[in-house]
C-alpha cells in the first residue's frame, strides 16, 4: 500500500493525544492518527519530545499543534488543554488520554503526595479532559474517547499470589488504573446512544517504548511493537460507537478479534510477524510467562466489556 492509498480513516477529524512527548505509545498513536488524516494536538511535559513528535508527524504527511502541559496540576494547563486544542484546530472529536505516571514499591513506602500525583495524572486528568471534550462531541453527535490503561489494574489471583511487580508492588499504580477502567465503563454507559464511544486500551503485556528499549528487566517475549498499540488505538477511535464501546481491551486480543492488519505508523507497509494470524501464538507465549509467575489464565477475566477471546491453538 502506498501513501496515496492509505485509508485516511480519520480524515479531517481533530484529535488530542496526551503523553506524546516520550517517544512511546502516545507518540505512536499521534503519528498514526496524523498519517490517517487527523489534525492532531499533541501534549506532554517535554518540549524536546513534543518537537520530535511533531517532526515524525510531518514525516508522515500530517499536521499538528503542540501544546505543552503538566497534567499533574489541576489548575494548570490541563484546565484549558481541550479549549487550546479547539482554538488551534477545531472541536476535539477524538480524545486519547495516554499520559501516565507509574512505579512499583511496597504499599507502606508510598507517600501521600506520590499517590496523589499518580491519581492526578492517571485518573483526574482523563476525567477532566473528557468532561471538557464531551460538550462538542455531543453537539456534533460523534466522538471517541480512549484511555490508555495497564495490566497492573487487574486483580492478582491468589492466594498464593503472583510474584511479579504488578502483584507485589502495584498498590498505587494498579489502583489508579483500576479506577480509570471503572471510569471508562461508567462514561461509556452515560454516553450510550449519543454517538460517542469510550474505551480503554492496554498493551497485551508491555509495549516496546523508547524508555524500555533503553534498558529493562522485562522478558523480551513480553514486548510488542508500538505499531500494534497504534493499530489497536486506531481501531477503537474509528469503530461504530454503537458496536464497540465500554471495552477494556488488550491490544493483541483486539486485533485478532477484529482480524485487523497491523501497519506501520505511516499506515503503509504491513508489519512482519505481527499480523492477526501471528498473534495467537504471541498471546499464548505471554500468557504462559505470566502463568509461570503465578498468574493463571491471565487474559480470561469473564468481563462483559473484555471478553475471553484468546484464540487457543
Amino acid at each position: 500500500m502506498s501513501g496515496d492509498e492509505r485509508s485516511r480513516a480519520v480524515e479531517g477529524r481533530v484529535a488530542l493525544v496526551t503523553g506524546a512527548s516520550q517517544g512511546g505509545i502516545g507518540t505512536a498513536i499521534a503519528v498514526r492518527l496524523a498519517a490517517e488524516g487527523a489534525l492532531v494536538a499533541i501534549s506532554g511535559r517535554s518540549q524536546r519530545g513534543l518537537d520530535d513528535c511533531r517532526e515524525q508527524i510531518r514525516a508522515a504527511g500530517g499536521a499538528c499543534a503542540v501544546l505543552p502541559a503538566d497534567l499533574s496540576d489541576p489548575d494548570g494547563a490541563r484546565s484549558t488543554l481541550v479549549g487550546d486544542a479547539e482554538r488551534a484546530l477545531g472541536p476535539v472529536e477524538i480524545l486519547v488520554s495516554n499520559a501516565a505516571v507509574n512505579g512499583y514499591k511496597p504499599f507502606e513506602e508510598w507517600t501521600h503526595d506520590e499517590v496523589l500525583r499518580q491519581y492526578e495524572i492517571n485518573v483526574f486528568a482523563p476525567w477532566d479532559l473528557a468532561r471538557q471534550s464531551l460538550p462538542a462531541m455531543r453537539a456534533g453527535g460523534a466522538g471517541w474517547i480512549l484511555n490508555l490503561t495497564s495490566f497492573a489494574a487487574e486483580l492478582p489471583w491468589g492466594p498464593p499470589f503472583p510474584t511479579n511487580r504488578p502483584s507485589k508492588g502495584g498498590s498505587a499504580y494498579g489502583s489508579s488504573k483500576a479506577a480509570l477502567n471503572r471510569l471508562t465503563v461508567a462514561l461509556a454507559s452515560e454516553c450510550e446512544g449519543q454517538g460517542i464511544a469510550v474505551n480503554a486500551l492496554t498493551p497485551q503485556a508491555a509495549a516496546l517504548t523508547r524508555r524500555l528499549a533503553a534498558g529493562s528487566s522485562i522478558d523480551d517475549a513480553m514486548f510488542e511493537p508500538l505499531e500494534t498499540m497504534a493499530e489497536a488505538a486506531l481501531a477503537l477511535v474509528t469503530a461504530d460507537p454503537n458496536q464497540l464501546t465500554a471495552r477494556i481491551a488488550f491490544s493483541l486480543q483486539l486485533l485478532v478479534e477484529l482480524r485487523r492488519e497491523v501497519r506501520d505508523l505511516h499506515g503503509e507497509a504491513l508489519v512482519p510477524g505481527w499480523q492477526p494470524a501471528d498473534l495467537p501464538a504471541v498471546i499464548e507465549r505471554q500468557a504462559a510467562r505470566l502463568g509461570a509467575q503465578g498468574w493463571p489464565n491471565p487474559y480470561a477475566f469473564g468481563r462483559p466489556h473484555s471478553p475471553d477471546r484468546v484464540p487457543h491453538t
